[in-house]
């Protein structure tokens, strides 16, 4: 039984590469119908169950939908299985969430900091206002940095990115909110300085943007996340005291 799982194991994934070169051959884009489970087993020469297998294989990678009583589509094609590779990760080791959470804040800060010509570029008058009213309420929501406070700050930078139209670029940006809601918990909250500090960098990068200044919006960005490695660096500190 045992020499049973893996040829069944390579034959879905077999199924399920030939499913995504008819979608490749036929040039179908998200949202695309695809053909029916019994299409498909004549098109591909393969069993019902295999069909069945490799689609369960496709949706849990987005790269299929499956709707209920419609059939099944071309899916989003998003990071939701990188994202939930990366937050699984950081449950499983308290170790690992510190490093995959210094390793998305070296990602973003790279993305806004390497795209701050074009983002500059790419905000109208009502991102710059949309963002300016997030920094407020950034600033409202009191000390301690709490829920409200990094909702805005998620906002922020989820809006910051999305007039370049890069999908990858938006998608990595949110998973690093995801990530850090694991990781949370392991970091002292900001003191009122930092979360001083934080606000005013989100002011500087909405102003620099604002007056079309790249030099200091890269310099606001690398001010925003210094409290954010100061943390993850006495976190790590505490960490390995204690082991």
């Amino acid at each position: 039984m045992s020499g049973m799982r893996p040829a069944r194991e390579s034959l879905r994934k077999t199924v399920a590469e030939e499913i995504k070169q008819f979608m490749l051959d036929n040039r179908m884009r998200p949202g695309d119908p695809l053909p029916t489970e019994a299409e498909l087993c004549i098109a591909l020469g393969a069993s019902r169950s295999s069909v069945r297998e490799a689609v369960k294989t496709l949706a849990a990678l987005d790269i299929v939908e499956v709707r209920h009583g419609h059939g099944t589509y071309v899916g989003r094609l998003s990071l939701s299985a990188l994202v939930e590779s990366m937050t699984f990760r950081g449950m499983l080791s308290p170790d690992d969430d510190f490093q995959v959470y210094a390793d998305l804040v070296d990602v973003r800060e790279l993305f806004e900091r390497g795209n701050a010509e074009r983002i500059i570029g790419a905000l109208s008058s009502r991102h710059l206002e949309t963002l300016e009213g997030l920094a407020a309420e950034m600033e409202r929501q009191g000390s301690g940095g709490g829920d409200g406070f990094v909702s805005a700050d998620r906002a922020f930078h989820a809006l910051l990115v999305e007039p370049l139209g890069n999908e990858l670029i938006s998608q990595l940006t949110l998973a690093f909110w995801d990530v850090y809601s694991i990781v949370a918990p392991h970091l002292n909250l900001m003191s009122i300085e930092d979360e001083k500090v934080t606000v005013d960098a989100h002011r500087r990068i909405v102003e620099a943007a604002r007056s079309g200044d790249p030099a200091a919006f890269v310099d606001a960005i690398a001010d925003h996340y210094a409290p954010v490695r100061r943390r993850l660096a006495a976190a790590r500190a505490r960490t390995a005291g204690q082991s």
